[in-house]
Formats: C-alpha cells, structure tokens, sequence
C-alpha cells in the first residue's frame, strides 16, 4: 500500500474542517464586532419636546418659596432640620448661591418649562427655564467623576424595556441616576442635601384620551446625611406644541 496517498487522503478532510471552523468563527467575530446601537436608536420612548409643569400636589411648598421652618413632608435628620432653621437667603446671595435651591435635586420641582432634545445619540439634553439650568443624561457606561461638584452633577441614562409581545414596537421608561452634585437644597428654603445625595429617576410618557402628551417624573432620593429614609416625590409635565411661552429666568434665593 502507497501509505503517502493515504496520508494525504486523510489530511485533506481535516483540513477542510479546520477551514470551515475558521471561516464560520471569523464570521461570528465579524458580526460581534459590529457597532453597538445608539441610545436615540434605541430608545424606549420618546422624551424630546417641550413640556409645562403641571403643580397639583406640595402647592405651598414649590409655587412659591415655602417660609422658613416649613420642611412638612420630608424625611430629614436633625442636623438637616438645624441647618434649614439657620437658613439666611441674604447669606446666600452675598455669597454668589443664589442656585443652591436649582440643583439637579430641586429645579424639577420649580415652576416652568422643560425642552428636551438629543445633544447627540447618546446624550440627552434638558434645558430648564427655572435658573436657566442645563441637564445632561449620558448613556453607556458610567464615568468616573473628576473634578468639582456641580449643581446639576453627572447623570447616567439607561432604558427600562416593558415586555411587549412579539412584533410589538419597543417601549419602556427612562431611568437616571445623578451624582456628584454640588450641596444644594431640596427646597428653596434652606433644607440641604449633600454632596454624597444620590437621586434615582424614572420618566414615564403617557397620552390621554384627548391625545395630550404627559410626562411623569418619579424621583428617589437618598442621603443618609440629611435624609432618616429615601424621599420620595412625583412630578407632572404636559407637553406644548411650541416654545411661545418659553422664557428662561435667573436663579433667585428668594
């Protein structure tokens, strides 16, 4: 027997199979390193446009400026409630603060509009007529924070998929979680959260019968500084069909 005919007969469909396993390996790889969909692409739900404040709940508290002492209705600790019995709003403006009652914590309880677009495919932008404040909502992976605390601190987005049946479209809710925020307070008048506050998001959009557009905003927030237990607030937005009544106000301590 020719045993040099046999190897190689042999060797041939190994080599084919080693070929084929390549070929279908590099294959996979290639559709594994495809780009990964954008945010906007992707996106539960759909946030952009302007939206009115719609005040039906702690009137007292976010209409106007609450009176000094009146903290009804929040979780804080003792030191909290010292600090907000000291509060001096002229303090504050000597000292250039006039923002610390429009940080990412309580500017979505002011007054106002908010105009929500997309800063690019995976950033959403929230520009705010109270105090003329700018949000941000980055998604993908959370950076690491550098630098100093700012009123409206760094906020990570992600969306929150509801299970739909097949063929449905994709819907859901956003969630936002900020940090790094620089002190500031809950409410304008003087009741502080810290530089350690972590507050948790969700943005839910709803039509109603007569096809307005709301948005509810539940908002979380945990600071084991001045905070016995997470503060739990809603917020309401209906949207409007133009940017007429749009006009931006500077931060008062007042």
């Amino acid at each position: 027997m020719n045993y040099g005919i046999v190897q190689r007969y042999c060797v041939l469909p190994l080599v084919a199979v080693l070929s084929f396993t390549t070929a279908a390996h590099a294959q996979r790889g290639q559709r594994g390193a495809q780009t990964p969909q954008t945010a906007r692409a992707t996106a539960a739900t759909d946030l952009t446009g302007t939206w009115v404040s719609v005040i039906t709940e702690d009137w007292k508290f976010r209409m106007v400026t609450p009176r000094k002492g009146d903290y009804d209705g929040v979780p804080g600790t003792v030191e909290a409630f010292r600090l907000a019995n000291a509060w001096d709003p002229a303090k504050d403006e000597a000292a250039g603060e006039q923002c610390k009652g429009y940080g990412a914590v309580g500017v979505m309880r002011l007054p106002g509009y908010i105009r929500i677009s997309w800063q690019d495919d995976n950033t959403l932008k929230m520009e705010l007529t109270a105090g003329t404040q700018t949000r941000l909502f980055h998604f993908g992976s959370a950076e690491t924070l550098s630098g100093q605390p700012t009123w409206q601190g760094y906020s990570t987005a992600q969306w929150e998929y509801a299970i739909t049946g097949r063929g449905e479209p994709r819907k859901g809710d956003l969630k936002v979680v900020t940090t790094g925020m620089r002190p500031g307070y809950s409410r304008k008048n003087g009741i502080p959260y810290s530089a350690n506050a972590n507050l948790t998001e969700y943005y839910h959009v709803m039509t109603a019968p007569n096809g307005e557009k709301w948005l509810t905003v539940i908002a979380e927030l945990r600071d084991p500084q001045y905070l016995s237990e997470t503060w739990v607030v809603t917020e309401h937005f209906k949207k409007v069909p133009d940017d007429s009544r749009w006009n931006p106000e500077a931060c008062s301590a007042r």
